[in-house]
């Protein structure tokens, strides 16, 4: 009965979606992410084939083509998950939505499936972008640049009100 007073503790992090290595935006060989046009955050190279949640939230946006997730987390950043570059070529293929619009999701909760042999056989550049689309409302630290990264363990992206 007393915790109904206890304030919820929010988690301003976001963590690693993937295993494999977190890169500057600066490093990603797609000028609307290396410019910071939609917005500042981190990419990864990752060998695995599933993409996971970063933190705690909601799924506000899953492209019909699977490429790209949309999450808004509890502090109210929107968190853009770009699977690959060029992958909305692809039109879905290779590429499986685990979870659907609007779902809760839990910080390393699988969001996308990948057809790894599928998409390294299309010759596909799976670098992927994690972008906080309205960062304006938060000050936004990057953390792990050039180190290797465990999902849901890896803190990469403070986003402090």
């Amino acid at each position: 009965m007393f915790n109904l007073f206890k304030k919820k503790v929010i988690d301003n992090q976001c963590y690693a979606p993937v295993n494999g290595e977190c890169i500057s935006l600066d490093d990603v060989a797609d000028q609307v992410f290396s410019s910071r046009m939609m917005g500042d955050g981190v990419a990864f190279r990752f060998n695995d084939d599933v993409v996971c949640a970063p933190c705690d939230g909601e799924i506000i946006m899953i492209a019909n083509t699977n490429h790209a997730f949309g999450l808004r987390a509890e502090n109210g950043a929107e968190i853009l998950v770009h699977i690959g570059l060029d992958t909305v070529n692809l039109n879905g293929k290779g590429l499986k939505a685990l979870v659907t619009q609007n779902q809760r999701v839990k910080k390393g909760m699988p969001v996308i499936q990948l057809d790894r042999p599928y998409l390294e056989a299309e010759n596909v550049d799976l670098t992927t972008p994690m972008i906080i689309t309205n960062g304006n409302d938060f000050t936004l630290t990057t953390q792990h640049i050039d180190d290797k990264v465990r999902i849901g363990e890896t803190v990469v992206i403070t986003c402090q009100k």
